[in-house]
């Protein structure tokens, strides 16, 4: 705790005593929120949000990748390793993660809880493309690695040139007839537009008894009561002043690159030494229509040497609020904020004693890192343009325009091997108190994608005790029916699971469903 909280802090009789405290109305209280809800119904829930809107930040469509990262395409999440070898680990369970979100969102929908799917998930085809002998060799071999697998099976290769000028039109005009190209197609994928989904789960969660969302509310006090082991809270109206004091027996801080701070203000050990390094986005958004109509996939390239696994070049097709886009991305930032509504002393508010030193080794040992973002923010329109030729060779500076994405805290933490050493770390983190009492999320991608799993984990940590009862297992088998099971080694559950969540959905995975 903040010696300046202490100071300032005057107690005050909590004017409410929810069972369950949820900070940030982003796509991970949302599911959290959803799952207790279902597993104990007269469970009483408050969300604060500091946004006079919920999924205002990561879940917005503009601010978030919006694919439905399923390990199909994003080639980051198979990176090859010295000697050519080829690490499949994180693709298997990513893959097997957003099938678990898909499993709720099908739960939902089949319960009328969510009335049309189409606002929020959509299929596209997801593809991988690469250029150079050595990337052609390496899609190969990623193809043969995965495509033998349950989740993988659906995957094509091609190197066909005929066959990629009909697939990627786009991409495949002005090339050269020696390019030599290849690329991986699944007709399995999705585009996910977070926000929608994310005010579908809080209008069904706002709408069941003792649930209550305070939006423009900030929250600046967080104490373990000594006495029974209840935190109290105190959240301030940002329009109001107001100032109200809630105590709770368990709180989630899901409050995207927002977490970190309160979870600082939390003062628990399992805090201790997290830091956060911040990475902005941008997007280049197509404005002509005429272009936007030829491109009809979501396409993955591979990044450039040094760049963050976040900044995997992409031509995404998208679906936001019921009209076709097409975005080219991301280039990354830097900015001291943690929230892109943050403030720009986010970064050195967070600095304290026990994270300090893992932040200046993680800032040592990344030098490439830093010298991308610095490469990255001096970028003029025309180097923006150039990368974006590498996808469309034919693109004209005229037909793009440059916009914000969302903000991302990467997790630093200490590295246990070296003392004073930090680690980068470029996924996600659930940091909870060892009584289970208070859980933080931590970290960016994925995210959203396998925000049912994440916050799965959060229940196994938090509530373990009710998670094992028959109760609640009968339950979650109900929400998730592959729950306990990995579809990557059960192909005929696989096959079931998906056809229900394509149904459920009304996904169709064997045409493209924009052309």
């Amino acid at each position: 705790m903040s010696t300046m909280s202490h100071l300032f802090h005057i107690h005050h009789e909590p004017t409410s005593h929810p069972d369950v405290i949820l900070i940030g109305a982003g796509i991970m209280s949302a599911t959290l929120g959803i799952l207790l809800k279902e597993l104990e119904p007269q469970l009483k829930i408050e969300i604060y949000e500091r946004l006079d809107v919920v999924a205002g930040e990561s879940s917005d469509a503009w601010n978030n990748a919006g694919t439905g990262h399923s390990a199909f395409c994003e080639l980051n999440y198979t990176p090859e390793k010295e000697g050519g070898k080829i690490d499949t680990s994180k693709a298997f369970k990513i893959a097997e993660q957003f099938e678990v979100s898909k499993q709720l969102w099908s739960y939902l929908v089949e319960k009328k809880f969510i009335k049309d799917p189409q606002s929020f998930i959509n299929s596209v085809p997801h593809m991988s493309f690469v250029w150079g002998e050595h990337n052609v060799n390496y899609l190969k071999k990623r193809f043969e690695l995965l495509s033998v697998h349950p989740l993988f099976k659906n995957m094509t290769y091609t190197e066909d040139k005929n066959l990629l000028e009909k697939w990627i039109p786009l991409m495949m005009k002005g090339r050269t007839s020696d390019d030599k190209v290849a690329l991986t197609r699944v007709d399995l994928g999705t585009d996910v537009n977070f926000g929608e989904l994310t005010k579908n789960l809080f209008d069904h969660l706002t709408s069941l008894p003792g649930v209550k969302l305070f939006l423009n509310h900030q929250v600046g006090f967080l104490e373990k009561r000594k006495s029974d082991g209840h935190w109290e809270m105190e959240a301030k109206d940002i329009v109001s002043h107001h100032k109200r004091t809630v105590e709770a027996k368990f709180i989630f801080i899901g409050a995207g690159g927002g977490s970190l701070p309160l979870l600082e203000e939390a003062n628990i050990p399992e805090g201790n030494g997290f830091g956060g390094f911040p990475v902005s986005g941008q997007w280049l958004v197509c404005q002509n229509e005429e272009i936007i109509k030829q491109h009809s996939t979501k396409v993955y390239g591979l990044a450039e040497v040094g760049a963050p696994p976040m900044s995997v070049p992409h031509l995404d097709t998208r679906i936001i609020n019921g009209k076709r886009a097409l975005l080219f991305g991301p280039y990354a930032g830097f900015s001291t904020k943690f929230l892109k509504h943050g403030s720009l002393m986010d970064l050195p508010g967070s600095l304290q004693l026990s994270n300090l030193m893992p932040i200046m080794s993680v800032g040592i040992h990344n030098i490439p890192l830093t010298k991308y973002l610095i490469e990255q923010v001096r970028q003029s329109p025309e180097d923006r343009i150039e990368a974006l030729k590498k996808f469309v060779p034919t693109a004209k500076i005229e037909d793009w325009k440059l916009e914000e994405a969302g903000q991302r805290v990467q997790i630093i933490k200490k590295d246990h091997d070296h003392v004073g050493g930090g680690v980068l770390e470029f996924g996600t983190e659930i940091v909870s108190a060892a009584d289970g009492s208070i859980a933080a999320l931590l970290g960016a991608s994925p995210g959203a994608s396998v925000s049912a799993s994440v916050m799965l984990d959060v229940l196994k940590k938090c509530f373990k005790e009710r998670v094992e009862s028959e109760k609640w297992q009968a339950k979650l088998k109900e929400i998730i029916p592959s729950y306990g099971r990995h579809l990557n080694e059960h192909e005929a559950l696989c096959d079931s699971i998906r056809e229900k969540t394509n149904r459920l959905l009304q996904l169709n995975s064997t045409i493209e469903i924009l052309e």
